[in-house]
């Protein structure tokens, strides 16, 4: 017979159901935390200024900041950011940057002096919107796709997540617009539509138990021998966590200092992967490639304080309690998936008798609302001044992400993936340290340290449920950040400028997926580790006005 090539594709944008999810704790975990962000003399001193005050970013760490204030103040900043990353997959080595504008920060402050010998002496509005989180981020990974037994293929999890399911149901439209906890995992009926897996058994279309068609070859003796798996994944991931504060704060006999905070969030965040499969001495090949983005918005609530115990001395001490944010999202996602697998009329995979499938395409959208909760976040700084010449400034912050909770639009909570955060994700500890030295009256010089400890632990895993509408098999387990600052600043009798630089670095363990093996699926695999440096150098000015 002729041979021929042939390319399957499946085209899910698929409708969605309110029983089955497709949220993860990384999802979770996403929106949760902030970059070091804000003005230019905020993030120059590390962010350490809790304490301090005085600038309009405390607004979002501890709102007693904003009491500091004597003045009214009108500010913005902006700056460009360089983002590159470096991946390294069993001696294979990617590398990418990339240059980003942005926009990170407008407010205003207006100050009302009520009296000086008055208990209250000031009471202070302001307004700031803050680019609370950067999604930038390119990725890229090539390589051998294997643990220490052997080669791994992402086609065996779809055997597996298929399991129990019919092929006949499977091979159906029912398999992507049933809900319900009986509706089939996307994944298993898009790799069976392209042959990735193929039914085992001989009981026709009721076989229910499935295996990879790639990856090996059958050997002499009939037994499998399996391949060398190379695997390519990319991604693209854009987007922002953006914060709308809104802050009254009271300054009372020039020592202790009250302030709220309303937060009110959007969230726009996108990413488009692709991952590949190719196999050693096999021109078989397939790709997953999905579009996945999350819209939203949310809302928080601040307390903080800052006390001058001594009224001989600038010490202070600050603290501030963060209420949880509540979010109200919704996912929107499309996959494609694309084979080349050539098989022959009695289903062994050769190359001398092909034939070929319609494609396939499914209308609409997978759209899922959701909600999620995150921490409790607490705060405790401290500040000191000496004279006119030295600011210093330390904070620790502690939330505790394992305490998050996803729930479904109705409010209902989301057992088995609240479930997976709780055992998935740990508390998270921040330090910060900072420091400011006047050069002269109108200039100075600021330095500044930052680190935020992992939120998960070093075998958390991204599991995707055997009814689940997730296409998405891809996960990254962070490890600690660390952010190192500096910058300058001018002063005059009206208008300032502030300059800051900052070095963003934090590693991480990138997995393209994982699989269940055992008689019960208890044993968790996944491929050895790709090991990712993510670095990010911004530059960042603020020009504001003091009247």
């Amino acid at each position: 017979m002729k041979n021929i090539r042939f390319t399957i594709v499946i085209l899910c944008t698929l409708v969605g159901s309110t029983i089955v999810s497709a949220q993860s704790l990384y999802d979770a975990a996403r929106f949760m935390g902030n970059d070091l962000n804000g003005t230019a003399r905020f993030v120059g001193m590390g962010g350490a200024m809790g304490a301090l005050g005085g600038d309009i970013s405390t607004m979002g760490t501890n709102p007693a900041g904003i009491g500091i204030y004597r003045s009214s103040d009108v500010m913005t900043s902006f700056g460009f950011s360089n983002i590159g990353m470096k991946s390294t997959m069993n001696g294979s080595k990617n590398e990418q940057d990339k240059l980003f504008g942005s926009f990170d920060n407008i407010g205003f402050v207006i100050s009302s002096r009520i009296g000086n010998e008055t208990p209250l002496r000031f009471v202070n509005f302001g307004f700031n919107y803050r680019k609370v989180k950067s999604f930038d981020k390119n990725m890229v990974m090539n390589g051998l796709i294997e643990d220490s037994e052997g080669p791994l293929s992402q086609s065996d999890f779809f055997a597996t997540l298929s399991h129990g399911l019919t092929e006949r149901y499977l091979s159906s439209n029912a398999a992507f617009t049933d809900g319900g906890i009986d509706a089939a995992p996307w994944l298993g009926a898009m790799a069976l539509r392209t042959r990735v897996i193929g039914a085992v058994g001989d009981n026709g279309e009721n076989n229910d138990q499935y295996a990879s068609n790639v990856g090996y070859m059958v050997g002499e003796g009939g037994e499998p021998i399996y391949l060398p798996v190379q695997g390519a994944y990319t991604s693209k991931e854009r987007g922002g966590l953006h914060s709308y504060d809104f802050n009254v704060a009271l300054n009372f006999y020039d020592r202790i200092y009250l302030g709220a905070t309303i937060g009110a969030y959007s969230v726009d965040y996108s990413r488009n992967s692709i991952y590949r499969e190719s196999y050693e001495g096999d021109v078989s090949t397939y790709s997953l490639e999905n579009w996945f983005d999350t819209s939203g918005t949310g809302v928080d609530f601040k307390l903080g304080v800052i006390v001058r115990p001594f009224e001989s001395s600038s010490f202070r001490i600050g603290a501030a309690i963060h209420t949880p944010t509540w979010f109200n999202l919704e996912d929107r996602t499309s996959a494609i998936m694309t084979s080349d697998i050539d098989m022959n009329s009695n289903g062994i995979i050769e190359k001398d008798e092909l034939f070929e499938y319609d494609t396939m395409e499914f209308p609409g959208e997978s759209k899922t609302k959701y909600q999620l909760v995150t921490p409790w976040k607490y705060n405790l700084s401290l500040g000191y001044t000496i004279g006119r010449s030295v600011a210093l400034g330390a904070e620790y912050e502690y939330s505790d992400y394992s305490s998050a909770k996803l729930k479904y639009d109705d409010g209902l909570k989301m057992e088995n993936e609240t479930s997976q955060i709780k055992t998935g994700l740990k508390g998270v500890h921040t330090l910060r340290v900072g420091a400011e030295i006047k050069l002269a009256p109108e200039f100075s010089f600021r330095l500044g340290y930052n680190y935020m400890t992992a939120a998960m632990y070093d075998d958390t895993f991204k599991r995707i449920a055997l009814n689940s509408i997730s296409t998405s098999t891809e996960f990254s387990n962070l490890k600690g950040t660390n952010n190192y600052t500096v910058g300058l600043g001018y002063k005059g009798s009206v208008f300032y400028a502030d300059l800051a630089y900052q070095f963003h670095t934090y590693k991480e363990d990138f997995y393209p997926f994982y699989n269940e093996i055992g008689e019960n699926f208890e044993t968790i695999i996944v491929p050895n580790a790709t090991k990712v440096t993510n670095k990010r150098s911004q530059v960042l000015l603020t020009v504001g006005m003091r009247f």
